[in-house]
């Protein structure tokens, strides 16, 4: 019967490659876990299954439908040989294959996320210059402040009479033709921040269980080490250079696959585990320690540095590069710090270096995060209720600043962490060796710089653009550094893992965390009275509901204000929404659990 089924099982297996394209069948049998003789038994067997049906079609089809099949298997693989062309074009492909090669997967996840990163800032300035800049630009009026350069780096002066900041949007019904069609840019600029934001949490969502599968679930279904030694070379590869890349990355695939397997297992004595609990426990109450000294300086800080901004004239580029003083603080905190947590890690002397980077991101989160936190409360209790003319542009302002800090330190950081580490490592200290990338350090400078992003998006609606040049030149400036100062980690291990933990890093407390903050500020906060799409409201919601009672009045748009009273504003239906998620959720964990199993018995048979 076992035998009964192995040959239907086959007979499917060879149905549904026939029926494939040619490039889509090859990368079939080229990704089974079996041996190459089976492989050509598979393909031949395809091949003559294939020539069968062309012969039977050819007996019954006429002329026109043989030629029109023809000119669709036609189009097809020219589709599928220019998916392939575009997949060689990619961002960074042949970069991010030689630092694979080079330094292994834990290295190249943080190069992965990065380049994740800029296609979401990407993503984001394309929305927000299409619906909130362009209709912006036909209702705006002549700049009259001069440029003098040094608003490249307060963001205040020219800058505050341009589409940068949230004050120079108008809160008119933009109309180029009389009884024309208008663009209400108040519901514009809402509903573009807030579906925005939407379609971040779905992509996050979907990414971070797309991950999940691939590194959690589905990661040891072909993981054994001698189908990777001799089931997964690509034959297709001709290409001398090519062929020494991927030579290497199977190298350093199947160390780390080793490495993971003959891990050893260190016993301790109890005097040496009582040592090493205190060595923790005193590296967790001094990064603590250190994170909360910082929060408190940035807090006094900030309240001083307002005080002085009060004080001044708001257009006085003086008193506003006065205002550099909290983001080069703040920024300066947040690079060395990690420096810091970096030689804790090392007194630590942790077993397993995973550990170790798992454990360094956790104390640099807590700091980050802490010091975003302690900035989101200065801006919304304390800039928010100031004399400000528009205190939303001030916050962005300080956000523009931020991140234009934030970025020059992380090229410092990359010259004074990696470049004269290596210098000193080489001439005067040989023992120290060529240092290795600090991947800890590196993932959460992004998280950092993405999470102010994402808060700034409301009050300064082409910050992703700024983040998208400046993520553009971090990678190249990254990976010259990396190339030329640093080494590949000591030790070898496997981190399939790390990038589904970044995912859920960037998610949690990172993109929920500005959630908060930007449904404070939505729902909650008075908006300036002189500035912005939002002036004279009592929040920036006033706007919606401002524009439900105008449609109440049209029958035609009955079925907008029955949404928007039933659905929208409903806890019951997002109640419920929440509950179907969690359910789909649980049904799809256990379809994969399912498949997993199988693949498991299917995979002990065939080898009985």
């Amino acid at each position: 019967i076992w035998i009964f089924h192995v040959f239907y099982a086959e007979e499917d297996l060879v149905g549904n490659l026939a029926s494939m394209s040619t490039s889509e069948r090859i990368k079939a049998i080229q990704k089974m876990p079996e041996t190459m003789k089976k492989k050509r038994e598979i393909r031949n067997k395809v091949l003559k299954e294939i020539t069968k049906k062309s012969r039977h079609r050819s007996t019954q089809l006429p002329c026109c439908k043989q030629c029109l099949q023809g000119t669709v298997v036609s189009f097809r693989r020219f589709g599928n040989s220019l998916s392939e062309y575009f997949h060689v074009l990619q961002l960074w492909h042949k970069t991010l294959k030689i630092i694979g090669a080079e330094f292994g997967t834990s290295v190249l996840s943080y190069f992965t996320f990065l380049k994740w990163l800029l296609t979401f800032n990407i993503f984001s300035f394309l929305i927000n210059f299409s619906f909130i800049t362009i209709p912006q630009f036909v209702a705006a009026e002549p700049n009259n402040l001069s440029f003098t350069g040094l608003e490249l780096f307060t963001g205040a002066g020219y800058f505050q009479q341009t589409v940068l900041y949230y004050g120079f949007y108008t809160n008119a019904t933009i109309s180029k033709i009389e009884n024309g069609p208008s663009y209400n840019m108040q519901l514009a600029y809402i509903f573009t921040v807030g579906i925005y934001f939407v379609i971040c949490f779905l992509i996050l969502l979907f990414s971070m269980a797309k991950s999940f599968c691939r590194n959690f679930i589905n990661a040891q279904t072909y993981s054994g080490n001698a189908s990777k030694l001799l089931c997964t070379w690509d034959f297709n590869i001709t290409n001398e250079k090519a062929v020494k890349l991927k030579q290497k990355n199977l190298g350093t695939q199947i160390k780390e696959d080793l490495t993971e397997v003959n891990r050893e297992v260190l016993n301790f004595s109890v005097s040496e585990r009582v040592v090493r609990i205190v060595i923790h426990l005193a590296a967790w109450l001094a990064s603590l320690g250190t994170a909360v000294a910082a929060c408190a300086g940035v807090y006094f800080l900030s309240i001083n540095n307002l005080k002085l901004f009060v004080k001044g004239l708001e257009n006085d580029l003086q008193s506003q590069a006065s205002m550099l003083v909290l983001p080069v603080v703040a920024s300066f905190l947040n690079a060395f710090i990690p420096f810091f947590y970096s030689w804790l890690g090392h007194l630590e002397r942790f077993q397993i270096p995973g550990h170790q980077i798992y454990v360094t991101i956790a104390r640099n989160i807590i700091l980050k995060i802490s010091i975003v936190g302690i900035l989101c409360y200065y801006w919304l209790n304390i800039v928010a209720a100031s004399k400000s003319r528009c205190w939303e542009t001030l916050i962005g302002q300080d956000i523009y600043r931020l991140i234009l800090v934030d970025f020059i330190f992380c090229l410092l950081g990359s010259f004074f962490g990696e470049f004269l580490r290596r210098i000193i490592g080489t001439t005067l200290c040989v023992n120290l060796g060529l240092p290795e990338f600090d991947i800890g350090r590196n993932v959460l400078d992004l998280i950092y710089a993405q999470t102010l992003t994402w808060i700034g998006i409301l009050f300064s609606p082409l910050l992703p653009g700024i983040q998208m040049i400046s993520f553009s030149v971090v990678f190249y400036v990254k990976k010259v550094s990396l190339l030329m100062n640093c080494q590949p980690p000591r030790k070898v291990w496997k981190t399939a893992q790390m990038t589904t933990s970044f995912m859920f890093l960037l998610f949690f407390p990172s993109f929920l965390g500005v959630l908060s903050v930007i449904g404070v500020t939505v729902w909650r906060l008075k908006p300036s009275e002189e500035c912005g799409p939002f002036r004279g409201l009592s929040s920036m919601y006033a706007a919606v509901d401002e524009w439900i009672k105008i449609l109440e009045n049209h029958t035609a748009s009955k079925w907008v204000v029955w949404i928007y009273h039933n659905l929208i504003t409903s806890e019951l239906f997002f109640f419920i929404l929440s509950l179907l998620v969690l359910i789909i959720a649980y049904l799809y964990w256990q379809i994969i659990e399912g498949r997993k199993t199988m693949t498991k018995l299917l995979r002990k048979q065939i080898i009985n």
